[in-house]
């Protein structure tokens, strides 16, 4: 696990670092903050459009740390997706490829920040200690998933796109009435959305709530370039980060590939954010390197050229380069990672297809917390209605 602050720089260990502007790269990129490059080379500190320098200052142990999450991640959504080919989940929304993006960002939350995921989010998900067996019960259908929001500070999956954007803003806004925020210790929150999102109205109010009333919270948008099937240039006509200034907060555009730099970004935004500073928008500029869902098909509306030319900017490529070039970590460590993260997977597969399906009339068990004649009245005509199945052809 990561502890780094993004306001120290690093310690000079073996690296050769250099500082530079966001978008100081090469002529066409997009202007964003990026501390690691594809190659693996080192960027000791990037200075954001309005000042901001972003750094970060970890251990070699933590450094390490933010690899094995980035593999294991990876590994667990492979297995998750191939459950799903074999049947043994309905549906599955893979992150392949955003894993930067996920582990950056989840690291970067405090112990009080709270989180609002969309339904990909199985990184964060993961950084913020919950069981990766939980999201995979929602999705083979014997649960509505089985955390508690307030515990891990992580509320349930959302499905309809974007709404999870007005909980957060609603969230937020109670943070700052309670007066937990303007301090080191305040409280933060972070929601999660995709590019496509951006074009729906749940969004676009969530930013006009927490813009006028000053919500401390952080719009954390992955942009992997595709809203299902639409490219993003059938979204908007400018860079998503930009829309904020429209709503009166700021905006950045950060390498979603790269996990230093998104974890930079994110706790500097964040902090802003519980010191009372208001909301903030951040593009983790990033790309969907497989299926939407499983019941999508990417071939349809992409071509194999643009897969391949950002498989070259793969983030746990990228890290490994780092700690290769480092000399950080060797080929016993880069084995005994992968290792492990064979084994948690098998393990995660065994528990999924010991999960016992559960009695039909259990889906009134939890519709209100005390009860309701109403809903007993459902459950006793639709346990008539299973009886009249025993013992015919059906």
């Amino acid at each position: 696990m990561a502890k780094g602050d993004p306001g120290v720089t690093t310690r000079g260990r073996r690296a050769a670092p250099r500082s530079k502007k966001a978008g100081a790269g090469k002529a066409g990129d997009p202007e964003l903050v990026q501390l690691l490059t594809p190659e693996g080379e080192r960027i000791e500190s990037v200075t954001g459009p309005d000042g901001t320098e972003y750094r970060v200052d970890f251990t070699d142990e933590e450094y390490r740390g933010l690899y094995r999450d980035l593999v294991l991640v990876r590994k667990l959504d492979a297995e998750a997706t191939a459950l799903q080919r074999q049947g043994e989940l309905g549906i599955w929304a893979s992150l392949l490829g955003q894993e930067a993006a996920q582990v950056g960002s989840g690291r970067a939350l405090r112990t009080q920040d709270m989180a609002f995921p969309t339904y990909r989010e199985h990184g964060v998900l993961y950084c913020r200690g919950i069981d990766p067996i939980m999201p995979l019960g929602l999705f083979r259908g014997v649960d509505q998933g089985g955390w508690d929001p307030n515990e891990f500070k992580f509320n349930m999956y959302t499905i309809v796109i974007g709404a999870q954007t007005l909980h957060a803003t609603g969230y937020a806004m109670g943070i700052a009435m309670d007066g937990k925020t303007g301090t080191d210790d305040g409280e933060a929150v972070i929601a999660y959305f995709g590019d496509g999102a951006t074009s729906q109205g749940d969004v676009n109010e969530s930013f006009v709530w927490a813009g006028v009333f000053n919500a401390p919270m952080v719009f954390f948008c992955q942009n992997n370039q595709y809203a299902i099937s639409e490219p993003l240039e059938r979204q908007t006509r400018i860079p998503l980060y930009q829309r904020a200034a429209g709503f009166g907060f700021p905006g950045i555009r950060v390498d979603g590939n790269d996990v230093l730099a998104t974890y930079a970004v994110t706790r500097q935004a964040l902090d802003n954010a519980r010191h009372g500073q208001g909301p903030s928008l951040i593009e983790a500029y990033t790309y969907r390197m497989g299926a939407h869902t499983t019941s999508d098909d990417p071939t349809r509306y992409r071509i194999a050229s643009e897969v391949e030319a950002w498989q070259a900017k793969d983030p746990i490529a990228r890290m490994k380069a780092f700690l290769t070039k480092q000399q950080l970590a060797d080929a016993d460590f880069f084995a005994e990672v992968d290792e492990q993260a064979r084994r948690e997977s098998v393990h995660l597969r065994e528990r999924v297809l010991a999960m016992p399906n559960p009695e039909p009339t259990t889906l009134f068990d939890h519709v209100y917390p005390n009860g309701s004649p109403l809903v007993e009245q459902q459950r006793e005509q639709f346990s008539r209605y299973l009886e009249s199945f025993e013992g015919s052809a059906h």
